[in-house]
């Protein structure tokens, strides 16, 4: 059994709270352990995974949030830093699964975020299990 942190920006909670159900419903159905940390945004979500990854607590983890495109470059940024502060994690070996929603609209974000459509706060789990068993078969 495995130990998975979730690590959530509740910047917009509706949202999240669907992509949370998913997650927790993919982990609880694989038999996983699971606690879940909420940072203020996407942007904070790898500094979080990092911290959490230095205590040796966690075997995997799972980043869920949501960026919605706005008027300025600042979802360009928050979408791209928080994709590569993932990214340089996982290119380290850490099992991660990436929900962070990054849509155009609120309307793209429920769908994906909505269990019984997209649920890719289910695919993120399953993917950092994914991982894990990978990492696992590669030790």
């Amino acid at each position: 059994m495995a130990r998975v942190l979730i690590v959530e920006a509740r910047f917009y909670a509706h949202l999240n709270d669907m992509l949370l159900d998913g997650a927790r419903t993919a982990l609880q159905e694989a038999g996983h352990d699971y606690e879940v940390v909420t940072v203020p945004g996407a942007l904070e979500i790898p500094g979080a995974v990092a911290m959490a990854l230095e205590t040796g607590q966690y075997d995997a983890f799972v980043a869920l949030g949501v960026v919605i495109r706005g008027e300025t470059y600042h979802f360009e940024i928050v979408a791209g830093e928080s994709a590569r502060g993932l990214m340089a994690l996982a290119l380290d070996g850490t099992p991660i699964g990436n929900g962070i929603l990054t849509v155009e609209n609120e309307e793209q974000a429920l769908v994906r975020a909505d269990p019984t459509q997209k649920d890719k706060g289910g695919e993120a789990a399953s993917a950092a299990l994914a991982m894990l068993a990978l990492k696992a078969r590669f030790a």
